[in-house]
């Protein structure tokens, strides 16, 4: 399956062969086999490409490190080049030397690939450490498998030119990511964010430069977003230049899922400074000291034990009251809200009861975020837009400055946006907004806090509450409804159009088509009685 990307779709296609590769493996399982054979075919590929420019270049040396790192490429030890492992795909009793004891040993395809992992780590210590899986090796893994994997991935961009490789197979990754998450369900959106739910964020936020911030990053899908809204707005010519305007931060507990993020983002070229600790943002904050142009993040639904006592008089909760200890999501608001910059955005993904709870203090909490006008949008998702659960979501949107900001004086207001009808069935399970649908909901944010004067120059046409859809409401009348920040108690009921037909007319209509579907009920009554009788009489 010759993979150059022109198709529409590869991604797809090239998952569904690898699945079949699968056999009786778990997908938790296969998708580090599959995930750390793209993220190698990529380094490599990415090595070829400036290998093949230090070539034709007089004085450069090849096979000098230093030559690749100054170019930001990873270093690629021979024994590691995807060209090696290809010829190698079928390899029961190779010898090799092996990279950390420098000792002669036979392998099969599986060691050799551990091999190289070890090797790439050992050239690349500084980003790459405990980063890459190594059990390819291990005996439970069938090595015929492995070897067709290998093959199979040799294909993408085998006829792409200089760097298109490289970009379709971040794409591959990312796509690989999002078909394991669902094929996991629950346990995959530990990991995974729905792209298109993570567009809206980004669209909504636009983070053109500064700092990026997610306190439980998963497997990096917020930064990748974020990475490509520069590529698609900046000018194609300083598209390198707009990206290193952007500073990205991110910090994930689970060890495995760390691994995920550093490799996801290897893939996408994207530099980018993700801790990893056993604790997590709460009790042992990687960034205490860092504050954010932008935050995005998908934190877990109504996490019951993150409290700890070392957490009692912590500075994060200085702004709007300590958040109940059975409950986290207003913990995250609060993390997350205290990381932003005088001019902060941030966008959070939370269960829909975070909009409306009053058990445990949860109420003022929301109260005070209210009236420090530290809300600045709400918006009501569709249901079935996430792997990991079916519990209804909402996106919130806060800002630390509504005065301006560079956007109109948006104090007092907060907006509100009913989206649940909006998005797609995908699948049996699964809900994914279009790409509309998106620009339906960030032209109604965007167009409400854009100045008037500048409405035009950024295309958008002045904002007007959208019954069924959309509203601008005071804080006053949202303390009237117990400062409870559902969209649907604000956006009223959808309009229903006028087709300018007299209300006379449609009655008369109503009662002609009743009168018929009566005399047609009566017909077939008459029939199924003489149908019966004649069984009778028969009988």
């Amino acid at each position: 399956m010759a993979t150059n990307g022109t198709e529409l779709g590869f991604e797809a296609e090239l998952f569904k062969a690898a699945d079949k590769l699968r056999g009786n493996l778990e997908p938790s399982e296969y998708k580090h086999v599959a995930l750390g054979l793209i993220f190698l075919k990529y380094i490599s590929d990415a090595f070829d490409i400036q290998h093949a420019r230090l070539e034709a270049e007089e004085f450069a040396d090849p096979e000098d490190p230093e030559e690749y790192l100054a170019a930001r490429v990873f270093w690629v030890p021979p024994l590691a080049r995807w060209a090696n492992l290809k010829a190698n795909a079928r390899a029961r009793d190779l010898e090799i030397v092996d990279p950390t004891t420098g000792k002669n040993r036979k392998v099969d395809i599986g060691g050799l690939i551990d091999a190289a992992m070890e090797a790439i780590e050992k050239a690349n210590e500084s980003t790459l450490k405990g980063v890459l899986p190594k059990d390819y090796g291990r005996p439970q893994l069938d090595k015929t498998m492995i070897g067709d994997l290998v093959m199979l991935f040799s294909d993408i961009g085998m006829h792409s030119k200089d760097g298109q490789s490289t970009d379709l197979l971040g794409r591959a990754y990312e796509y690989f990511l999002s078909g394991f998450a669902g094929a996991e369900g629950r346990r995959g959106g530990e990991f995974f964010t729905p792209r298109s739910v993570v567009r809206t964020m980004v669209e909504m936020l636009e983070p053109y430069k500064g700092r990026v911030y997610d306190p439980c990053c998963g497997s990096g899908g917020m930064f990748v977003q974020s990475e490509k809204f520069i590529e698609d707005h900046a000018d194609q010519k300083d598209v390198e230049k707009a990206k290193r305007q952007i500073s990205i931060y991110g910090q994930e507990r689970n060890h495995t899922t760390w691994k995920l993020a550093k490799m996801n983002l290897a893939v996408r070229g994207i530099d980018a400074e993700i801790a990893w600790n056993n604790e997590g943002s709460f009790t042992r904050d990687a960034f205490p000291n860092l504050k954010f142009d932008y935050s995005l993040a998908n934190p877990p639904f109504n996490i019951s034990d993150w409290w700890n006592e070392s957490l009692a008089e912590d500075a994060r909760w200085q702004h709007f009251g300590t958040p109940p200890a059975g409950n986290a999501n207003y913990a995250w608001l609060a993390h997350i809200y205290h990381h932003l910059a005088p001019r902060g955005t941030a966008g959070v993904v939370l269960a829909n009861g975070s909009m409306s709870s009053q058990s445990s203090g949860e109420g003022e909490i929301r109260q005070r975020m209210i009236e420090k006008d530290a809300v600045d949008c709400m918006v009501a998702l569709p249901g079935q837009l996430f792997y990991s659960t079916q519990i209804p979501a909402c996106l919130w949107f806060l800002a630390r400055d509504k005065s301006a900001n560079g956007h109109r004086d948006r104090r007092g207001e907060v907006l509100f946006i009913d989206a649940r009808k909006l998005g797609t069935m995908v699948d049996r399970t699964r809900r994914e907004f279009s790409a509309e649908d998106i620009a339906k909901i960030t032209g109604a944010y965007h167009a409400w806090r854009c100045k008037p004067e500048a409405l035009a120059a950024n295309g958008l046409t002045p904002y007007e509450d959208v019954p069924g859809f959309c509203a601008s409401v005071s804080h006053a009348d949202i303390a009237k409804q117990g400062h409870v920040l559902t969209p649907g108690r604000y956006v009223g009921a959808e309009d229903i159009e006028d087709d300018g037909i007299p209300f006379a007319e449609k009655f008369a209509e109503l009662r002609t088509t009743l009168a018929e579907q009566f005399a047609e009920g009566r017909k077939l009554e008459a029939q199924i009685e003489a149908a019966l009788a004649g069984v009778r009489e028969g009988g």
